[in-house]
């Protein structure tokens, strides 16, 4: 059975098919939505079954690959994440949402596989309404792995009616929130005493220089 595309507007999404998002991902479904940088996949971070189908969708085990997901807010992130030292929280609350990925302790609350061997876990909060109403309505966050385009030049696919054509078959919906762009988020590894760029994306580096 095909996917489902839904149509949905950053600046005001529906919250009737925000609803019906939530309600596929709650029963284990896996999704493809927008971000303030490329289209993610998705599922429940609790699900331990849809984790392992996105595994299995993009080729790769989930014992070894450390997933990030996606947050509400920053209180949200506070869950799942041990304390924040003050630098972290200050550099936080000025960059996000935004385009980052925060490598961060995991807390208690965080499952096992999202983290495999290691004890840290990359935490997004994306300036994009959509996937923070799929969390504010889910409950819980929702894992992000990037959508990677076949084109060596082309590194992402940006254009939803392409990636739906592509995925129809593997995933249960696909959301088309307009064209995605082709620059993945900037990742800073906070677990050391100073800020670490990881990766140079979207997200300016210089807000990480002492």
């Amino acid at each position: 059975m095909a996917a489902e595309l839904i149509r949905l507007y950053p600046e005001n999404p529906e919250l009737k098919k925000i609803r019906k998002i939530a309600e596929v991902l709650r029963d284990g479904g896996v999704i493809i939505y927008p971000t303030d940088t490329i289209y993610g996949m998705g599922c429940d971070i609790f699900n331990l079954r849809a984790v392992e189908r996105i595994g299995q969708i993009k080729g790769i085990r989930t014992d070894k690959t450390r997933f990030s997901f996606v947050c509400e807010d920053l209180s949200h992130i506070s869950e799942y994440a041990r304390q924040l030292s003050t630098p972290v929280f200050k550099v936080m609350k000025k960059t996000l949402p935004g385009p980052y990925t925060f490598i961060l302790e995991a807390s208690s609350k965080v499952p096992k596989i999202m983290h495999a061997n290691k004890k840290t876990v990359g935490i997004r909060v994306p300036d994009n309404n959509i996937p923070r109403e799929i969390v504010r309505e889910l409950g819980n966050p929702i894992v992000t792995t990037s959508i990677h385009d076949d084109d060596e030049v082309i590194e992402y696919t940006t254009d939803p009616s392409l990636i739906y054509e592509k995925f129809k078959n593997l995933v249960d919906i696909v959301i088309d929130g307009g064209m995605g762009e082709n620059i993945p988020s900037t990742v800073v590894d906070c677990t050391g005493d100073t800020f670490e760029i990881i990766r140079e994306g979207k997200g300016d580096i210089s807000e990480f220089v002492v």
